[in-house]
């Protein structure tokens, strides 16, 4: 059953809020360290939102913070040991600082067995909580500051949805609209529904007015959030599909919709055709396929078939000839024979993707696949990867070089990190695009042309704007 964290709870995280900033010894400074994908990246700005109203300021280096929040993932074993490990350098830096505060939360302390892993082996951290008790960060920040002692959150229920925390966005033209938390699936590989909870959708009528505040703010893009997109609105009675919701998102006034991530067994025609005709929304469309072997997409429970997924692909680019499709693929799967892994070269090859998350197979404790035989040899899935990724590099210089000559729509977001003469921004088909222009142009949405192709990026020049 899905609770809704009343605005009662949230009144009272804002007396903790106060009583915080009468603390004399309290943190002044804060830094968040954010891992994983852009449903953390949204947490971290709610957890930036509530530190600010705390009275806390942004810190510009971690070293110099008072006190730094780890956002972790867990999705693969790399992941984890890269936050452990970095959570571990800030050991170091508290025998300098003594009155350091170190924090640790999100996916990964919601696993099996990581809290009391935390309270053992890392007892210089001070607060950790897990995804659902993020809301809570005030109170669990007061009460390790005020007694000085530590404080561990990971006992609530993960079927909660919270409205009403404050904001800090990382950027005025760009926002992240979460439509819907957790995940029904359980593909054998996945540990998300076990940290993040089964699904669970906002109203329409909550998002919508999220989407219209932004646009009146001057937000020109939006990302629409969820494990599963494609899933929204099924556990709401009555309530809006997901291509009826992006449809009334279209009539808000936002310039500009992307959306993450999409499950190609809930890919609708309803979906496609809206896409189609809805002209806010990008054109491009995220299709994780993780393998092109119908044996191993069984034994990961993804339910569907090859072919049954290329009859997407093709619907796709039917409705939107321009579209780019991108994907995630997985190698070293449990049991993946060579004639597994040819299949998934096969696919990459069929589908053409414009670029691929490309990923070898990390057993994830909880999970129905770490118990499987057969586990691939670090070796080979070493040498499978290579392959797959030389492959989708052919694939991406196809992609890029077919749109040179080309005019696109671009968000412009910030200067370019390697020539600062030059400006950065994302067209539709969410590749990077720099040119040449002026500070002004920031946050603007301009026509581009097409000039040339780097390795995953794109080259044009500004068009002028006709009088």
């Amino acid at each position: 059953m899905t609770v809704k964290i009343t605005p009662e709870q949230i009144a009272e995280q804002r007396r903790f809020m106060t009583l915080f900033q009468a603390l004399p010894d309290r943190p002044r400074t804060y830094y968040i360290v954010t891992y994983g994908c852009q449903m953390n990246a949204h947490d971290s700005e709610k957890l930036a939102g509530m530190l600010d109203e705390m009275g806390m300021e942004l810190s510009p280096a971690r070293e110099e913070a008072d006190f730094v929040l780890h956002n972790t993932c867990c999705i693969r074993d790399n992941a984890e040991r890269k936050a452990l490990g970095n959570v571990t350098w800030l050991k170091e830096l508290k025998k300098e600082r003594p009155g350091l505060m170190i924090g640790v939360c999100g996916c990964m302390v919601r696993e099996s067995g990581m809290a009391e892993k935390l309270l053992r082996q890392y007892p210089f951290v001070d607060v950790a909580f897990g995804t659902s008790n993020i809301y809570r960060l005030p109170e669990l920040l007061y009460k390790a500051a005020e007694s000085r002692s530590r404080v561990v959150a990971v006992e609530q229920e993960q079927s909660t949805l919270i409205e009403g925390l404050p904001i800090r966005r990382e950027s005025p033209y760009q926002a992240y609209v979460t439509i819907m938390y957790g995940c029904n699936n359980y593909c054998t590989y996945c540990i998300v529904p076990y940290v993040r909870g089964r699904e669970r959708s906002r109203s329409a009528g909550d998002i919508l007015r999220d989407i219209e505040r932004l646009a009146q703010s001057g937000v020109q893009e939006i990302m629409l959030l969820g494990q599963n997109v494609n899933s929204y609105g099924k556990d709401l009675e009555g309530g809006l599909s997901f291509a009826q919701l992006l449809h009334e998102a279209g009539q808000t006034g936002i310039p500009r919709i992307r959306f993450m991530t999409s499950h190609p067994k809930d890919l609708t025609d309803e979906l496609i055709d809206e896409i189609a005709q809805n002209p806010a929304v990008l054109r491009h469309f995220h299709l994780p396929a993780q393998s092109g072997s119908d044996r191993i997409l069984k034994a990961m429970n993804r339910h569907y078939t090859v072919d049954q997924y290329l009859d997407r692909v093709a619907r796709l680019r039917q409705a939107v000839p321009d579209i780019g499709i991108t994907t995630d693929l997985i190698v070293g799967f449990p049991g993946e024979t060579e004639e597994d892994f040819e299949a998934t070269l096969r696919l990459a090859d069929t589908v053409r993707y414009d670029s691929a998350f490309t990923f070898i197979y990390s057993p994830r404790v909880g999970t129905a696949a770490a118990k499987y035989p057969d586990q691939v040899p670090a070796e080979v899935s070493a040498r499978r990867i290579d392959r797959l990724i030389k492959l989708q590099e052919k694939h991406t210089a196809i992609a890029l070089n077919g749109m040179i000559g080309s005019e696109v729509s671009v968000l412009v977001t910030d200067r370019s990190k390697r020539d600062e003469t030059m400006l950065t921004g994302k067209c539709g088909r969410n590749i990077s695009v720099n040119f040449a222009g002026t500070p002004e142009d920031i946050g603007k949405v301009l026509n581009v042309k097409i000039t040339s192709a780097g390795k995953t990026t794109l080259r044009g020049e500004k068009m002028e704007v006709s009088a």
